[in-house]
């Protein structure tokens, strides 16, 4: 991992979208904000286009200090930028004038209704999860169409590339992702070097999509500098071996800790490589006569 001019790095992601905005013919952005840290620079570099930006605040089952920083991010932005707009849906109650949280409502309590042929566990927890995520980018999508704008990525390289933690068609479903090639690190030097608030930087990253408040790092079983270095340490293994990375040939030399995260990582990847390839699609050219 190289490293980066922050300051550049800025510039030249700053033009990138630009320069993707004019030729998709779009006008702007949208971005839901968590209170996190991808999400925080992402939005702050889509705000340094100049171009319209929609911040959207979804809280659903979120911890009162998640909200509270996506509030306070939300007014530094439109504190140091005058092309930001925001709007707080709240995905926990009905609102009669949106249609869209009340087909929610209905969803979950169809569910709940649904379990008697699923065991109580962590794969109703895991449904649930997801299910919020992809009705939070609903949401975004209904704005973008109606600001005609392009629904921003919040997936930083070790969650996109490595252990696939994100979403399908959820947090995953983005029209462009800015920090896609970064990891987890390089955003928050990148947020420090933007001036991203302090309690941002800081926090303990979490998708805010559980009931009980776990972390990414309680999802994942290891922390993101701990990913980072399986990530780097099996993709220089495949690289020079044209391998997937499954069997490794210095094992010996690593401490426990780091085997146990190799295999975190490793089984991880494999379990949702899907999310990072291509919709298979049946080919039909050997049918046709």
């Amino acid at each position: 991992m190289g490293n980066l001019d922050y300051k550049e790095l800025e510039e030249h992601v700053v033009q990138w979208l630009k320069d993707y905005t004019r030729r998709s013919r779009t006008k702007g952005f949208v971005i839901g904000v968590s209170g996190g840290l991808d999400s925080a620079v992402v939005s702050t570099l889509a705000a340094k286009t100049g171009l319209p930006l929609m911040v959207l605040e979804m809280p659903i089952k979120q911890k009162s200090n998640e909200v509270g920083r996506a509030q306070r991010h939300i007014e530094w932005l439109k504190e140091n930028f005058d092309n930001v707009q925001s709007r707080e849906i709240d995905l926990n109650s009905r609102d009669k004038g949106l249609d869209i949280v009340n087909s929610f409502d209905f969803l979950m309590e169809h569910i709940n209704r649904s379990l008697d042929f699923v065991e109580e566990g962590e794969a109703i927890n895991l449904a649930e999860a997801n299910a919020r995520s992809r009705m939070r980018m609903m949401m975004l999508y209904y704005y973008a169409s109606l600001t005609g704008s392009l629904v921003l990525g919040t997936g930083n390289k070790v969650e996109d590339f490595g252990v696939g933690f994100y979403t399908k068609y959820g947090d995953g479903g983005v029209a462009i992702s800015p920090i896609a090639d970064l990891m987890k690190s390089e955003v928050g030097e990148l947020g420090k070097s933007m001036g991203v608030i302090d309690e941002i930087i800081i926090a303990v990253p979490t998708d805010g999509l559980w009931n009980d408040g776990r972390t990414d790092e309680d999802q994942l079983g290891a922390t993101y500098t701990e990913l980072e270095w399986a990530m780097e340490y099996v993709e220089t293994f495949k690289n020079e071996n044209g391998e997937e990375g499954v069997l490794l040939p210095d094992l010996e030399k690593l401490t426990i800790r780091q085997i146990e995260v190799v295999e975190i990582y490793i089984k991880k990847h494999l379990a949702n490589k899907h999310k990072m390839e291509p919709i298979p699609i049946f080919n039909t050219k050997f049918l046709r006569k």
